[in-house]
């Protein structure tokens, strides 16, 4: 019989805490470091945090305020009472409801795609529709500014991954040109999240199809905001299904809930629900989630002044900024960056505002690229003229703290 033996600790290891505290410490020595903030409230336009302080927040993706609308929180409480809160399986197993089925029936209809398919985040989607379509011997292609969830994708497909500079059309033709791969995808943001510019689609659209290409769009950003109906960047370029194959959207931002999902063909979405490791072998969003969607679609079909209201308050903070000499992205959508550079100042700036009863998120490296700090600043619907007046004497007011 033999005997287990076991040695000694090597003398040069160390515990976990002390491999890891040098990075943390390092992080914080350069203004990197992330802290939560705890809330007692409701997300919305006025926030309180757990320490009682009130704020007018100017951080959050609610872009149409529709997270505590009286009907969608209405629709999920009745569902919740008839379903529970949890949905108990995963789609394939018995978790897939008539909530979900209805609301998949709806998100296609309204993207004027054959169908769609629920996921339980962005992130989800965009992982397993990547990784479900390309592999070894494939290629893909993405801006350099695109979401983590889509790099990410692109780096653990297995595919050649190859990243174009951003909204660089001639970039992406350039390496397309170059490309032997079997199947080559090109995925990009609708919006880019940290710069609220829209990707060039009808250019992309182009070499996707000169150079056999699919193209898949991450709306996260657009859905809800853009197009005559909210129907997103392919709204707002009128692509159909031919010409955008792969619609990616949430239901965390605009909507106002949580989840995503996928719009595509027949063929694309039984692909991935027997090939999208992260739809098969994760338990579905609650059926109370999905009503709770399916009342906010109805809430953003029936209300189109939501849009028009927060187009309006773009621009008056656009106009405003521009009025106080502020370095703006090049934005026409709810995401307006205040580009500062230094992490340092983009906190102390951050911190006055706070202090003035603002709310902003301090954006640092390495979310976006070094030396490109900014506040990210986003409106929304439930915003008032004021909040958006007050906001901006606050940045007129804040001295050396910006540029």
């Amino acid at each position: 019989m033999r005997i287990a033996t076991f040695t000694t600790r090597r003398d040069d290891s160390v515990t976990l805490e002390q491999a890891l505290a040098p990075a943390l410490a390092q992080r914080s020595e350069d203004h990197l470091y992330r802290h939560r903030r705890v809330l007692a409230t409701a997300p919305g336009r006025r926030v309180t945090d757990a320490g009682g302080r009130c704020f007018t927040a100017f951080c959050s993706n609610d872009y149409l305020g529709l997270a505590k609308h009286p009907k969608v929180v209405a629709a999920f409480k009745r569902a919740a009472e008839r379903y529970g809160v949890g949905s108990g399986a995963s789609h394939l197993v018995s978790g897939h409801g008539r909530e979900h089925r209805a609301l998949e029936d709806e998100l296609a209809d309204f993207t004027g795609r054959a169908r769609a398919l629920l996921f339980c985040s962005g992130y989800m989607a965009n992982l397993g529709t990547v990784k479900a379509l390309v592999g070894k011997g494939d290629a893909v292609f993405e801006d350099r500014l695109n979401h983590a969830s889509l790099l990410d994708a692109g780096l653990s497909s297995g595919a050649r991954f190859q990243r174009f500079r951003h909204l660089d059309s001639s970039d992406l033709q350039r390496r397309l040109l170059a490309t032997e791969a079997r199947r080559r995808l090109i995925a990009v943001d609708g919006v880019f999240s940290m710069d609220g510019d829209i990707a060039p689609l009808p250019e992309l659209v182009t070499l996707a199809q000169q150079h056999g290409a699919w193209l898949l769009v991450d709306d996260a950003h657009g859905f809800g905001c853009l197009g005559p109906s909210g129907g997103g960047v392919a709204e707002h370029f009128a692509l159909a299904e031919p010409a955008l194959p792969i619609l990616i959207g949430t239901l965390g931002k605009a909507f106002g809930t949580a989840g995503a999902f996928v719009a595509g063909s027949e063929a694309l979405i039984e692909t991935l629900i027997q090939q999208a490791r992260t739809y098969i072998y994760t338990t579905a969003l609650p059926p109370a989630l999905a009503a709770a969607t399916r009342a906010s679609l109805q809430v953003l079909r029936a209300e189109p002044w939501r849009r028009q209201w927060l187009a309006a308050l773009i621009q008056r903070f656009r106009r405003g900024a521009s009025t106080l000499g502020l370095s703006l992205a090049d934005s026409a959508t709810p995401i307006q960056p205040v580009i500062l550079g230094d992490s340092q100042r983009t906190l102390q700036l951050a911190a006055y505002l706070e202090a003035r009863g603002f709310l902003v998120g301090a954006i640092r490296p390495p979310t976006v690229p070094a030396g490109s700090a900014r506040l990210r600043i986003t409106l929304s619907a439930a915003h008032t003229e004021a909040d958006v007046d007050g906001l901006l004497a606050a940045l007129a007011d804040a001295g050396g703290y910006r540029p």
